[in-house]
């Protein structure tokens, strides 16, 4: 019994060194623990709340996913910072004696980390003006494809070619996002069609119709149309107007479903479609004088 509470005791002793002082309050080994506990609880109470929030709660209404799982990270850090100062103070952190501290690491992010708090300030303003969500079909900095997660400091693009591109927030703020699906999925396409001149317009402007009808990508609602864009050099030129909501991540997908069918209809009408053509003339130069 000796030895256990010598044991015990040497324990205890272990546990009670002094690391550092935070204040007039002494942090030891056994604070440290306390504390890791404590964070590991509050990270998984606060998991469970968001996951009750967004896929319980908010699923009921008619929130957009998107919309749901950016009001869930905006209550995760909000939780989590009113969490992570009720933990200081119950351990008994005094956070006002920290404020020397603070105010250098203040100085620390504005000097040595400024790209760092300019994509945490662009992801909180994402999440609250919500430019783009979860789910959005977009295009920044050249980068083309489907918005599948919204972090703090970047968001995650995934391309049609199954790539993952990891994007800093603070390009979606200093540049020109094009967002496919801001409002709604409805999205409409322009496809160009080139025709001899000796063709009917009339008969050309049907037979795109008839194709487009014809494809299960097309909405039939809002209608497609064609325009008689313009005359060219060497076709009439028509522009084929279609809505999808299905393809609005994949364009030239439907583009060459309906490019085959427009083609295979043409040849089957006995339409021609003009291919570039140029007059040369060849002038014979007078002969040379003696």
């Amino acid at each position: 019994m000796d030895k256990l509470k010598q044991l015990g005791s040497s324990v205890a002793d272990f546990f009670n060194i002094a690391i550092f002082s935070a204040g007039n309050t002494t942090i030891t080994l056994w604070t440290l623990f306390y504390l890791a506990i404590l964070f590991l609880l509050l990270y998984i109470v606060t998991t469970k709340v968001i996951r009750l929030v967004v896929y319980k709660i908010l699923a009921k209404s008619k929130v957009d996913l998107g919309v749901r799982i950016a009001i869930g990270s905006i209550i995760k850090y909000l939780i989590m910072t009113v969490g992570l100062i009720v933990i200081l103070q119950t351990v008994g952190i005094n956070l006002s004696s920290l404020t020397i501290l603070l105010g250098a690491l203040g100085v620390g992010i504005g000097f040595g980390l400024q790209n760092i708090t300019n994509n945490f300030v662009s992801g909180l303003i994402i999440l609250f003006e919500m430019p783009i969500k979860v789910g959005d079909r977009i295009e920044v900095g050249g980068v083309a494809g489907n918005v599948v997660k919204i972090s703090m400091r970047a968001t995650t693009i995934v391309t049609n070619d199954n790539i993952s591109i990891i994007v800093p927030n603070s390009e979606f703020i200093s540049k020109t996002v094009i967002n496919w699906s801001h409002h709604d999925r409805n999205i409409r396409f322009n496809f160009p069609v080139g025709v001899s001149y000796k063709e009917d317009p009339e008969i050309i402007k049907n037979l795109l119709l008839e194709v487009a009808s014809d494809n299960p990508g097309v909405q039939k609602y809002p209608t497609a149309d064609v325009l008689f864009s313009e005359y060219s050099d060497n076709a009439l030129i028509f522009n084929l107007r279609v809505w999808t909501s299905s393809y609005i991540d994949k364009p030239g997908v439907l583009k060459s479903q309906l490019y085959y069918e427009i083609f295979k209809k043409f040849k089957e009408h006995g339409i021609e479609i003009p291919f570039p053509q140029r007059d040369v003339h060849i002038k014979e130069m007078p002969e040379k004088m003696p």
